[in-house]
């Protein structure tokens, strides 16, 4: 990373894997990675204040470029003096240029080499994106890193289809590269291809050539198996720069993150744990607990035993159940608390195990603690409501 944009530096390997830590400097504070960024497309992460952000140990959080220029308009974002200002964050924010729109709002926009045509979903407004434009909303929300806009398929995708949105990726990669002035502001690369190994591998060396502060693998997790997206990232992590961060867009259950961090990857987002809250279903070092469940009614015991989160410390299973049969907003603001602490918790375990030296050890002790394989993870879970790649700001 440039000196203007922060560093990233590397401090350990694990010996028996590629999982690394490393620290990613901010102007808004450090990053140990690897670390998970929780989602607040609209300036805030669901049910979550910052101050609960703190006490979740979060480090990091992701907002949506695309939809905080619908609303509230990047104008109040810029009166307030930038986004960490108007919603309160006082550390690190990444924001996402708005390209998975180009797949997410697929019957709302219109793509063109010049750039996106969005139809607005909130007001019918007609809003055309270029990658500057891109650029130039997200220089005004002053993240610290800020996302070149591209062009994410989904899957099953045509080669001849593929092949286009790559190039068209790496041209509009090239506009952002020269339309950024922010000074303090670390640019991503997001590297495309759908599921096709040589076309990942032809962007990630042009996007190398150009030079970001670090590299994204995007179109991940938009409909194919779960197989398929391991070989699509084992693919592509090696064509990725050692001493760049290596951001995973979208992914995803606990299992997915331990995997990819034995992959290499340093950071990801994912709507999963306040989503999951949302709907009554808590991640726990056990493996899910689904609230709703009968059994839970009377069961006084702790959500987990071995968290140390106010969820956990204060309420039972039978009290949060007894929230969500109520329908009171209550429960998802626990859940959400718990379930973002479990995802930082289980990062911070990860850091520690490659320093350690023992993250094969640990991964195979965690797959084992959740109760199954990843080999027999379901592809969907419709009770999670997990669609996409997680950069899809309606289902948010």
């Amino acid at each position: 990373m440039s000196t203007s944009a922060g560093q990233f530096s590397l401090l350990a390997k694990d010996p028996g894997t590629r999982a690394r830590c490393g620290l990613l400097r901010t102007a808004h504070g450090e990053v140990s990675t690897p670390a998970f960024m929780p989602v607040g497309t609209q300036a805030t992460v669901k049910a979550l204040t910052p101050r609960l952000l703190e006490e979740a140990r979060a480090q990091m959080i992701l907002g949506n470029a695309y939809h905080l220029a619908v609303r509230p308009g990047t104008h109040v974002i810029g009166l307030a003096g930038g986004l960490h200002r108007f919603c309160g964050w006082r550390g690190p924010i990444l924001t996402d240029s708005g390209g998975f729109q180009v797949f997410s709002l697929a019957r709302l926009r219109r793509v063109s080499d010049g750039g996106v045509e969005f139809q607005s979903p909130l007001d019918g407004v007609t809003r055309f994106i270029t990658p500057s434009t891109a650029i130039e909303i997200q220089n005004v929300l002053g993240a610290d890193i800020i996302m070149a806009f591209d062009e994410c398929v989904g899957y099953p995708c045509e080669r001849e289809a593929a092949t286009e949105a790559v190039q068209r990726t790496l041209r509009w990669a090239q506009e952002c590269r020269r339309a950024h002035q922010r000074p303090g502001q670390a640019l991503f690369g997001i590297v495309q291809g759908s599921m096709y190994p040589e076309l990942r591998r032809d962007c990630a060396r042009e996007l190398v050539a150009i030079g970001f502060d670090g590299y994204a693998i995007g179109g991940v997790s938009v409909g194919e198996s779960r197989e398929l997206m391991y070989h699509t990232v084992t693919a592509t992590e090696p064509l990725l720069p050692q001493e760049k961060p290596r951001y995973l867009m979208g992914v995803g259950t606990p299992l997915d993150l331990v995997t990819f961090v034995g992959m290499g990857i340093d950071l990801f987002d994912c709507v999963m744990p306040t989503r999951n809250a949302r709907g009554a279903c808590a991640f726990t070092s056990e493996g899910k607990v689904r609230l709703r469940n009968a059994r839970y009614r009377d069961d006084l015991r702790p959500l987990d035993s071995r968290c140390s989160c106010y969820t956990c410390t204060q309420f039972s299973r039978a009290y949060l159940r007894h929230l969500f049969v109520c329908r009171e907003m209550l429960g998802g603001i626990l859940l959400s608390l718990h379930n973002v602490t479990f995802y930082t918790a289980l990062m911070q375990s990860c850091r520690e195990a490659i320093r350690a030296g023992c993250f094969s050890e640990f991964a195979r002790e965690f797959v084992r603690a959740q109760g199954s394989s990843l080999s027999e993870q379901r592809e969907t879970d419709d009770s999670d409501g997990y669609v996409g790649d997680g950069r899809s700001a309606l289902r948010r």
